[in-house]
């Protein structure tokens, strides 16, 4: 039995799940990403947020992909930093939203920017159904998104059944 127990633990590991993946820019990460964590998680919603789920020595990019594997759906935080990055082709954050564009799961938060001007850098993403905290605060946004989860985490247990 003391042979299986890396694979035992590896298999618990995997299974274990975040409710949302929050992908933001890095300059946000002190900011507005922060403050999205703190509001998600004041509503018990499980969130992978760079800031403490990434761990001294980790190969980021394994970590961000073993995150985005294990989140049931994303949020991307488009900021003015955001655009900025989305902007160059070899950002981490485009590779975190081609991942959670392809499987379906990805809703737009946007903060201090307007659709327009997602727009402008990225057309698919400003296409998907999100918010924007220029109609509405970003408490309201957040309260959203933990019944959004709240759904999400439904369907998959009738899913279950």
């Amino acid at each position: 039995m003391r042979d299986l127990e890396p694979v035992r633990a590896a298999t618990v590991e995997r299974t274990q799940e975040h409710d949302v993946f929050l992908c933001h820019a890095w300059p946000d990460r002190q900011a507005a990403a922060k403050d999205a964590y703190n509001l998600l998680v004041g509503k018990n919603v499980s969130v992978w947020f760079s800031e403490v789920s990434l761990r001294p020595g980790t190969d980021m990019r394994v970590a961000i992909e073993k995150g985005l594997v294990t989140s049931r759906m994303g949020i991307v935080l488009v900021t003015p930093a955001m655009l900025d990055k989305l902007r160059t082709d070899r950002s981490i954050a485009n590779a975190e939203l081609s991942a959670l564009l392809r499987r379906n799961l990805l809703v737009p938060v946007l903060h201090g920017v307007m659709f327009e001007d997602l727009d402008q850098v990225s057309p698919m993403l400003a296409s998907r159904g999100g918010f924007s905290t220029a109609e509405e605060p970003i408490e309201d946004v957040i309260v959203k998104i933990a019944e959004l989860v709240g759904t999400l985490a439904d369907e998959e247990a009738n899913e279950r059944l």
